[in-house]
């Protein structure tokens, strides 16, 4: 493995595996993806760079759910794409089973491929309106003939739509004859096709209506239990993401704020973007909503080309102090909980955390 920065050694040293989890399947160190800026027609000149993601680190471990949330625009779906080599990471590493993927190419990195997939945000777009169903399902099969010869793939592509809950005979039928509830588990049967370890779902129920909403998400439970799935579950839905993960990482500008489980996130969060996040998700509750602190971040989101010094979060924070304009504050336990009542895996990128009731999202 490369050698670790400051952050990540830090990220490294607090993270604990998770009961039983054993060693994470996927390792993120310090990923970045710069996109340049041009000036110039014929001459091109790179005067700086969008900085989508801005050195992130986490940990997937065999089995679990970790969501990903963040605001429009923090790089939460640039992320998914860089862990499936979609797009070339700027720096930083991405392990697969200890083996360093951003550096693959070719059968290597079909290899890969083969055990980390992907289910898409928009189901109306994400299959070809010109193939079957059969066709789309069955593509996987063309680059991967292994894993079903061509002679078994119509049974096989039938398996599939029974286990998302479709009827097998609807094999030879075209996209638009779906509903986008259906059409999503076709892209859910698409991703199990090659028997996958991980699948990376970017936001992949929100294009769907509340309740087709809740019958994918059980859906995806129900086949992380039958297959021993590890799913990253990118939304932005804070109650969905909750309801399906067993840790939550919260990005803000390209970097990861907080990462903790569940109810570290929701009911403890010590970061004070996670604690404006859930401070303006709807309370069904009168009461509740009666006792709980409107936190409103005032300015706007920074331009992810020129973000500000030290925390990114500094701007809009108020408690930023000059200690937050000179020094990145690094993803970790906080100093005032290290060795008190906080576990090591609930890490935060904040000088001054500190643990804040919420009202619960549920």
């Amino acid at each position: 493995m490369a050698d670790l920065s400051k952050n990540d050694e830090a990220v490294a040293a607090a993270v604990e595996a998770p009961a039983g989890r054993g060693e994470p399947i996927l390792q993120v160190r310090n990923l970045k993806k710069h996109f340049p800026l041009t000036q110039g027609i014929l001459f091109k000149k790179q005067v700086g760079a969008v900085k989508a993601v801005d050195g992130v680190s986490f940990d997937l471990y065999q089995g679990e759910t970790l969501g990903i949330v963040g605001e429009s625009g923090c790089g939460k779906s640039t992320v998914a794409k860089l862990l499936m080599n979609l797009e070339q990471a700027t720096a930083g590493e991405v392990f697969y089973k200890g083996q360093d993927i951003t550096r693959l190419g070719g059968r290597a990195l079909k290899a890969v491929r083969r055990n980390i997939q992907m289910v898409f945000q928009d189901p109306y777009t994400s299959l070809n309106p010109r193939m079957t169903v059969g066709d789309i399902i069955g593509e996987p099969f063309d680059i991967h003939p292994e894993v079903a010869p061509k002679g078994d793939r119509r049974r096989k592509v039938q398996e599939l739509l029974d286990v998302v809950g479709l009827n097998p005979e609807y094999i030879n039928r075209y996209p638009h004859q779906f509903s986008g509830g259906q059409r999503q588990r076709i892209g859910i049967a698409r991703g199990l096709a090659l028997n996958p370890e991980i699948i990376i779902c970017d936001e992949p129920v929100s294009a769907l209506d509340v309740s087709v909403q809740a019958q994918v998400i059980n859906l995806m439970g129900k086949l992380q239990d039958e297959f021993n799935l590890s799913y990253l579950f990118i939304a932005h839905d804070l109650s969905i993401v909750r309801h399906i993960s067993d840790r939550v990482g919260v990005m803000y500008l390209g970097k990861m704020a907080e990462i903790g489980t569940d109810e570290q996130i929701y009911e403890h969060p010590t970061h004070p973007y996670t604690q404006a996040l859930l401070s303006a998700v709807p309370v069904p509750d009168p009461e509740a909503r009666a006792h709980r602190e409107r936190i409103i971040l005032t300015g706007d989101v920074p331009s992810p080309a020129n973000p500000p010094s030290g925390c990114s979060f500094r701007t809009r924070c108020w408690k930023a102090q000059e200690r937050c304009s000179q020094e990145t504050p690094l993803l970790a336990i906080p100093t005032r909980f290290d060795g008190l009542d906080t576990p090591a895996a609930h890490l935060s990128a904040c000088h001054f955390a500190e643990e804040k009731q919420v009202v619960p999202v549920h």
